[in-house]
């Protein structure tokens, strides 16, 4: 009797243990993401499950074009692209984007600017026409959804703190079928 009372108490602990752990991953390391929306087409597809990296940014700063999720408001978190970093000047001019004044190129919108047969993905911009700043500012990041006709972004809701940043989206893992990483 007093050994079935043991190995129950020990299955317990375990269970314990096992259930700590799964929690403080999820809350300190790693968590699920659901994609909402159109604005990372043809990158991410609406319902695309993702892992979020949430640690990888208390070490490291972003860099350019990574894929983010952020807080927007206290009840919403987004998922975009990274375009601008602390001091980069921004321009899009002729579906071209220009950092500091140096053309960079895009190869994830290249299917959708395929698809337009020649009109406009992203119409032309400069930072300070959308934030009314000359550059991006120091704890702040523009960033920008891939389907640029179709995206709530900074171009729409201003630049984004980087203290705001929930981790880095680079994992699908759902649709079974489309498990891949994202660039």
């Amino acid at each position: 009797m007093v050994r079935g009372k043991s190995e129950t108490l020990e299955w317990i602990k375990a269970l314990i243990i096992a259930l700590l752990l799964a929690v403080l991953i999820r809350f300190f390391f790693f968590a699920p993401i659901v994609v909402e929306g159109e604005s990372m087409m043809p990158t991410l597809h609406h319902s695309d499950r993702m892992i979020v990296n949430k640690i990888g940014y208390t070490i490291s700063e972003p860099d350019r074009f990574d894929i983010v999720v952020f807080h927007a408001t206290e009840e919403k978190d987004y998922i975009k692209r990274v375009i601008g970093l602390p001091g980069d000047t921004i321009v899009y001019e002729d579906d071209i984007l220009y950092i500091n004044n140096e053309p960079y190129d895009e190869p994830y919108l290249d299917e959708l600017k395929n698809q337009l047969a020649g009109g406009k993905l992203t119409y032309d911009f400069t930072l300070q026409e959308v934030t009314n700043e000359v550059s991006v500012p120091e704890g702040y990041l523009f960033v920008m959804g891939d389907n640029r006709q179709r995206s709530l972004d900074s171009r729409d809701i201003g630049l984004i703190p980087i203290d705001e940043i929930v981790g880095k989206a680079n994992i699908v893992f759902w649709p079974f079928s489309d498990i891949r990483i994202v660039r």
